[in-house]
């Protein structure tokens, strides 16, 4: 391509980066609810004037491409009626949309009266209307029963307040907090804004265009190589989907074909399950965007995230399957569905490219929990992040990461801080710790699950549990074992203990209540029998491991007064086990 500065490309490419991140920055600083301040539940980008990614920063990898096709229909819907200074709203699952909770904000951006490009932030909101606070409505069978559906919208009109669209939404919706955080999103739209015309200014329309073009051609090319390097076929992985809430004992297939051909390569979901009449359902944006999320896990890490990397990525999800459920099915169980979507893909890409793939990730199991604080009596809504998810899997040559939490989130020790826990609801944290021998085992380990305890500290406490985690342990690889289930007990004050299973919705739970979760670990890769005998005594150390663990799957002897490992004993059980 002519008039092609290398130099100036990659300067570019680290621009849009660094904006993105300066948005995430912003919304990370500026918003209230833990949702999105704490777990991060939110991504941030830029796009063309064409709606085509420039760039973007995943803090949650399942919204990391739900911006790009709501800002396509956004640009179809408004048509020339969009104007500097607007500001568009916009959640609606049967327009481009991933989720209820989900609320994205759009800012065109113009330069010398032009069209140029568009800032975007989407992030999980604390609550949108419907039957149940927080969002998740376990009993919903119609997107009415779930949310306040925004389709594109203007709150704000060539730089003016539209007061009655802004009081319309925020009648609709319980909590106040989110009427602050919807306007750090549009704050952080501002500030891409500003970057945006800054480098404009800088280098002119002209230069941008013909080097965004250019970025968009070298990020395909890096993609169609790391494609090529999977030997051509279809190859083709099913996952089962537990319980949709109303049926009982109803199981739901995934079922994907995986075509690898010229350098592209195809999802092809036909043959997946229909849609259910219950609460879990997908959309097509949170199961393509659960796709690419997968299959980027496969690839080169650095390649840039712009429209030319998904430009050799094909995906077929037919509308009315359980991953694309029709208009007006209830979805927000939808950006769920992701860690057995992941699960299908990578037992198929795994006889293809079994060096590039992970053993499965601990599923989850999630609770939210909503009342009314009894000290400040104001409402509170919680997403408990800390245990809802334990490891991931194993892959050739390296261990599964601990506690890394959900495919679909970010994950890990970092999703929520204790103090900020316990600040922002009445609950008092008991214990969070790594929970030994839920890895799944293997010459490369699985990573660790969690066990959390809290006591619950309102009266009247609403809890939502939602997830699969408690029915199919994360599977492993290449003579790995599984990793261990999900589970939650309840303990309540009169000692009655219960546990409640996936999208049970529990009403009037007393203050004093005890809340203990193990969330699982991940699936591990290889003959166990193959882990450095010296590491495995070094995690019987470090509680990682128990010493019957060790010595039973393992085959590793660690003395059990002085916990050093005894070689020669050791070499005598591998022995025995190799038979």
């Amino acid at each position: 391509m002519n008039n092609i500065d290398p130099i100036l490309l990659s300067v570019f490419a680290r621009a849009f980066k660094s904006i993105t991140d300066e948005m995430s920055i912003s919304v990370q600083r500026t918003t209230r609810s833990p949702i999105l301040c704490e777990a991060r539940d939110f991504v941030t980008g830029l796009y063309d004037a064409a709606g085509n990614m420039l760039e973007q920063t995943e803090n949650l990898p399942i919204l990391s491409f739900s911006l790009g096709p709501v800002c396509k229909y956004i640009i179809e819907y408004f048509g020339d009626e969009i104007y500097p200074g607007d500001v568009i709203f916009h959640n609606d699952v049967f327009s481009m949309g991933n989720q209820n909770n989900d609320v994205a904000v759009y800012k065109p951006i113009f330069f010398e009266d032009k069209l140029v490009a568009w800032s975007a932030v989407k992030g999980h909101q604390a609550d949108i209307g419907g039957a149940v606070p927080g969002g998740y409505n376990p009993n919903a069978t119609e997107v009415w029963q779930e949310a306040l559906r925004i389709p594109p919208v203007k709150v704000y009109e060539k730089g003016k307040l539209r007061k009655d669209v802004w009081d319309l939404i925020f009648a609709n919706i319980r909590f106040d907090m989110v009427k602050e955080d919807m306007r750090a999103q549009t704050g952080a739209c501002v500030v891409g804004e500003r970057r945006m015309i800054q480098l404009l200014e800088k280098y002119g329309v002209d230069c941008f265009e013909r080097h965004k073009e250019a970025l968009f051609d070298a990020t395909r090319r890096m993609m169609e190589a790391e494609i090529a390097a999977i030997p051509d076929g279809v190859y083709h992985g099913e996952a089962v989907i537990y319980y949709d809430g109303r049926n009982v004992g109803k199981e739901y297939r995934i079922r994907v074909d995986i075509t690898v051909e010229d350098r592209s390569i195809r999802f092809d979901y036909s043959g997946t399950d229909p849609q259910s009449n219950a609460f879990v359902n997908g959309t097509y944006t949170s199961s393509a965007s659960a796709t690419i999320l997968t299959f980027l896990q496969m690839v080169n890490p650095d390649i840039p995230h712009n429209q030319g990397m998904v430009h050799p990525i094909d995906i077929i999800i037919p509308e009315g399957t359980i991953l694309n459920a029709a208009y007006p099915a209830a979805t927000t169980y939808g950006n769920h569905l992701c860690p057995p979507n992941a699960d299908a893909i990578s037992r198929a890409l795994g006889r293809a490219i079994p060096d590039r793939v992970t053993a499965g990730w601990n599923h989850l199991l999630c609770s939210l929990t909503t009342g009314i604080h009894p000290e400040r009596r104001d409402k509170y809504v919680d997403i408990f992040f800390m245990g809802l998810k334990g490891g991931s899997g194993a892959m050739k040559g390296v261990d599964g990461y601990d506690h890394i939490g959900m495919i679909d989130a970010s994950g890990g020790v970092l999703d929520q801080d204790y103090e900020m826990f316990e600040q922002t609801t009445p609950h008092l944290l008991l214990k969070h710790e790594y929970l030994t021998d839920s890895a799944g085992a293997g010459q490369w380990r699985g990573g660790l699950g969690v066990e959390t305890v809290f006591e619950i500290g309102s009266d009247d406490t609403q809890l939502v549990v939602f997830g699969d985690g408690d029915v199919e342990p994360a599977f492993g690889l290449m003579g790995g074992r599984e990793g261990t289930l999900n589970s939650i007990t309840l303990e309540l004050p009169d000692g009655s203990v219960t546990k409640p299973r996936s999208l049970d919705l529990l009403t009037g739970l007393p203050r004093g209540t005890i809340y203990h979760q193990c969330a699982g670990g991940g699936g591990g890769y290889g003959d166990p029998t193959k882990r450095p005998a010296d590491l495995v005594a070094q995690e019987v150390r470090n509680g990682i491991i128990s010493i019957e663990a060790a010595r039973e799957i393992y085959g590793v002897v660690v003395d059990e007064r002085t916990l050093e490992l005894d070689r020669q004993a050791t070499e005598q059980r591998r022995n025995q086990q190799h038979g």
